[in-house]
């Protein structure tokens, strides 16, 4: 449990005060799950007089700091913030700690789906998104705990308030990483024996992303799996990990029917549900699931 304190000499950790920001809450979270006992301390500027044992970080102008100069950057272009240089410091120790296996392969992946994300935006480098509503990062949640002018909110408590966010949402991309990881393998040794366009799964895995990753996995339109309301699950594969249109898409003739109008006109005994959108349709049985698949590939409808 992170403690704030006010002396120099009682702290781990030394960061900045005034407005939060993901990188330094984050960082904090990091260090707090770490460090047993984490003490940090927010300040203005940093004293000469500090203890060498003590994490100084964005803020100060060291290791762990990003505002000067010269600060670190990735062979991507993507810059450091305070999170990724401590994560690159400590990261593979504390998954050792954690007493994980494939460490390095899982340090990787957090840094790319996670990390890279919040120092890139810390650095003044937002995502390109064409949408007609506004989408929230998770910089832009932690800044929630900003105290607004209208509030009378003390700016520590909800820093300690943003950090224990921090730490979940921490822990559950972490815990959604090592499942990834993992699964990677598994997919991998499917897609290799998968001739056709239909991946077929037998229990339910994050797959997504080694399908559209993997050469193997480039004719693959659609993926039949256990569904976790029961019976089996048909989704389409998206073109790219960038374009998100399906490679094909459910009959429009089967657009949002259930049950029996569903099963009319598939012809298919244990058809349950096709999405409004079709890119998504379930049935009864894995042996159902199949042939809406197959179907649905003999028709061949791209939009």
């Amino acid at each position: 449990m992170i403690t704030l304190v006010k002396n120099y000499h009682e702290a781990d950790g030394i960061t900045h005060r005034g407005t939060l920001h993901a990188d330094e809450v984050f960082a904090t979270a990091f260090l707090d799950l770490y460090i047993e006992n984490f003490k940090v301390i927010r300040v203005n500027e940093v004293n000469n007089d500090i203890s060498p044992k003590t994490i100084v970080y964005d803020i100060g102008r060291g290791k762990f700091d990003h505002h000067q100069a010269n600060a670190k950057i990735r062979e991507n272009g993507i810059k450091y913030s305070s999170f990724g240089l401590l994560f690159e410091e400590y990261g593979i120790k504390y998954l050792k700690k954690l007493k994980l296996k494939n460490t390095k392969a899982i340090y990787n992946y957090f840094v790319k789906d996670f990390i890279e994300a919040i120092d890139a935006i810390d650095n003044g480098i937002f995502p390109e998104i064409k949408a007609n509503y506004k989408i929230k990062t998770i910089s832009d949640i932690i800044k929630l705990f900003n105290p607004t002018y209208l509030s009378n909110d003390d700016e520590d408590e909800q820093f300690v308030k943003a950090v224990h966010l921090a730490e979940v949402i921490f822990t559950q991309e972490l815990k959604s990483v090592i499942c990834k990881v993992e699964a990677n393998k598994k997919v991998k040794k499917i897609l290799n024996k998968t001739k056709g366009s239909i991946l077929i799964l037998d229990e339910y895995l994050p797959y997504e992303e080694t399908v559209l990753s993997s050469l193997s996995g480039k004719n693959i339109k659609l993926v039949v799996y256990p569904s976790n309301r029961g019976g089996y699950a048909i989704k389409t594969v998206p073109i790219s990990l960038i374009d998100k249109n399906s490679r094909v898409y459910f009959p429009k003739s089967w657009q949002g029917l259930t049950d029996i109008a569903l099963e009319e006109v598939t012809g298919i005994k244990g058809s349950l549900f096709c999405h409004v959108n079709r890119f998504l349709a379930t049935a009864t049985s894995k042996e159902s699931a199949l042939k809406l698949a197959e179907l649905t590939i003999e028709k061949n409808e791209k939009n």
